[in-house]
């Protein structure tokens, strides 16, 4: 049986991910940017109302590259130590530094902060010069885990690298374009036991004079055929 995680911007598609059986939801705000950090507000309701799935938070303070500033990364510890004292069961991070690779130094910080929470490791990896050397560094650095598509747009298309990287000894959750017909194909082809998705569907805005357009919500229909798929 292969694990699901689901991504999720909001309380209500974190709800329905753990009412449909998703094994981890991921959450963020702001999904059409790549996901930042959720508000507190979001992270407590989404803690007190999940009662089966793991929910573990993504930390990333804007949209944009993943070199970070000190200031930045200051916010980032911040928040890892907040999602920790509120209950969450794990958090996932990710910086690079200026040759773009892994900033192991921050990196190493936000283990830290961690403490005995799990942390994972982000897409970040996907924009790394070498994405199996970088399973490499997280692994000695703590991280449990790699959130990645093996460098491609699409996991099936990364899937040789995801096997290359598993050699980390570090677990894998592939990404990119997993759904509910590929799912099994992703799954045997990179040799991965989990995989994560973000299915969305638009729901649009009501107008008016000043209009700020749609928004999008969990596809509840492509989220439950994922899950079931994956259970076959």
């Amino acid at each position: 049986m292969t694990l699901v995680e689901i991504s999720t911007d909001g309380l209500d598609g974190a709800v329905l991910a753990d009412r449909l059986g998703a094994d981890r939801v991921e959450l963020c705000s702001a999904g059409a940017l790549g996901g930042l950090t959720p508000g507190p507000g979001l992270l407590d309701a989404v803690l007190r109302r999940c009662r089966r799935s793991e929910v573990h938070v993504l930390i990333r303070p804007r949209e944009g590259g993943f070199r970070y500033s000190p200031a930045e990364v200051a916010v980032m510890r911040a928040d890892v130590r907040h999602a920790v004292a509120a209950g969450a069961a794990g958090v996932v991070v990710g910086a690079l530094d200026e040759t773009g690779a892994l900033d192991a130094a921050v990196l190493g910080d936000l283990v830290a902060d961690a403490g005995d929470v799990p942390v994972a490791l982000h897409r970040a990896v996907d924009v790394c010069p070498d994405p199996v050397e970088a399973a490499n560094i997280a692994a000695g650095l703590g991280i449990r885990r790699v959130l990645s598509s093996g460098g491609a747009v699409r996991a099936e298309d990364g899937a040789e690298v995801l096997r290359r990287m598993a050699g980390a000894g570090i677990t894998l959750t592939a990404c990119g374009g997993v759904r509910a017909h590929n799912v099994g194909d992703v799954v045997r082809a990179a040799g991965v036991g989990e995989v994560h998705a973000a299915p969305r569907r638009p729901v649009p805005s009501p107008g008016g004079a000043v209009d700020f357009g749609p928004h999008a919500e969990l596809d509840s229909d492509e989220a439950r055929e994922l899950i079931a798929a994956a259970r076959r």
